[in-house]
Parts: structure tokens; sequence; C-alpha cells
């Protein structure tokens, strides 16, 4: 279940809000989620806060972030880069025709990789995490969680269309935007090798996005190393939160 709290700026016109809540519906609907309450309120800019509560028949579905162990594979759902090129694009630091819409529509219409987290957890996967933060910032977080190091190939990680053009205006390798960029939610995990077959078919299986397979996890200080086409770790920052 969710709860939806609706900041509504001044100049927010009724029917606006109506469009949004509607649309907020459209997607509960689509993924089985009840909207239980919330508030709506006035507030000096649009503000929108969801508080989803969900629960498990049992604690074998649940995949943490605290379960991968040295010498598995690190994998990812879908394709990545896509909603910061699209954040690009919205501020006007591209034009849209460089970028196809492709990346406006990873920004504006995410969709939650829910039947594919499923199908993770029943092949097996060890560690799994959403890529809300960047894959900098959240595949350092299985890493630490986890006691390990997950060492990134920047140069496997599949891109969205549109992301190399970005990238290109900006005078960035796409790897910045695929590896820093957050808000893809696409899914980052670790599986045993010997399940890879398993997690692609099971992916495969549920839906269309693929998975695509960036690197492995070893033994070192705990955290990720991201790797460039030469080997060397490279410096890279994803969305940190701090409180």
């Amino acid at each position: 279940e969710a709860y939806l709290a609706l900041g509504l700026a001044p100049g927010f016109a009724e029917e606006q809000g109506i469009a949004l809540v509607r649309g907020a519906l459209a997607l509960a609907a689509e993924t089985g989620t009840t909207i239980a309450g919330g508030d709506v309120v006035s507030a000096p800019a649009l503000t929108v806060c969801f508080t989803v509560v969900g629960w498990a028949e049992s604690a074998d579905e649940l995949v943490g972030r605290d379960g991968a162990r040295a010498g598995d594979l690190v994998g990812v759902t879908g394709r990545l880069g896509g909603a910061s090129a699209g954040l690009a694009v919205m501020e006007g630091r591209v034009a849209r025709a460089v970028s196809g819409d492709a990346v406006l529509a990873r920004i504006t219409d995410p969709r939650p990789r829910l039947a594919e987290g499923r199908a993770l957890s029943r092949a097996g996967v060890t560690a799994l995490i959403d890529l809300s933060d960047g894959i900098a910032t959240d595949a350092g977080h299985i890493g630490r969680s986890s006691g390990v190091r997950l060492a990134v190939e920047l140069g496997a990680l599949p891109l969205e269309e549109g992301v190399e053009q970005v990238s290109g205006e900006l005078g960035v390798p796409a790897w910045t935007l695929a590896g820093a960029g957050g808000e893809d939610y696409e899914l980052c995990f670790c599986v045993a090798p010997e399940r890879r077959t398993r997690v692609e078919d099971a992916v495969g299986a549920v839906s269309d996005v693929g998975v695509t397979w960036i690197g492995e996890v070893v033994a070192g200080s705990p955290g990720v190393s991201l790797l460039d086409d030469r080997g060397e770790d490279v410096r890279l920052e994803g969305f940190e939160h701090r409180w």
C-alpha cells in the first residue's frame, strides 16, 4: 500500500492536481498497489511524496544488500543513463533533437521493475538493489553491506538509446551518465556464476528488458571499483543522501 502527500504550489491548477492523482492511481492499479491515504496541503513549491509499505509471506522471498560473496557475478536489468540524459534535455543543456524520446521517457515515466525483482529472487540472486542513485553509489551500498568489493566495468554498462549522443554534446564519456546518473530504477544484483543462465531465463520469462553482466565480486575493502577500458579505477560519484 502507498500513502501520497501532495503539496500544491500557488498557480498549480486544480485540474493539474487531479491529473497527477489519476496518473498515480493508474500506476497503482498496474502494480497491484492500494493508495490507502495521505494528505493534500498548500506548499511554496510542488511536492509529491509517496510512502510505500510492503510485506512478504516468507522471509525467504526477500533479497537484501548484504548477501554478495566473492566470485559472484554482477548484473543489471535494462539500460542505464537515460534519466540523466533526459534531465539534461529538460534543463536545456542538450537539444531534444539530439537525444530522441527514449531518454525523456526514462525521466518522465519510470517503470518499477517489480516482476523482474521477483524473478531475480526466485532465481537465487545473493544481493539486490534498485539503481535510484546511480550504480556508482548503489553498487557501493551492496559492497559495504556485504563486506566485499564489486568490480564494475564501465564499458560494459548497457546504455539507453540516445545516451551516447547526449554525452557527446555534453563532452563527457557515456559511462558518466550511465554510472553516476540516478533515477533509472533498474536493478543491480549479484549471483553465483553457476546461476547465470537461470537468471537470464527468469528475467526473460517476465519481461523484455534483458540482463547485462557488468563485473564481478572480489575480495578487498568493502565498496565498489569502477574500471575503465584500461582496468584503472575511475572516481565517479552518484547521488549521496546527506542527513
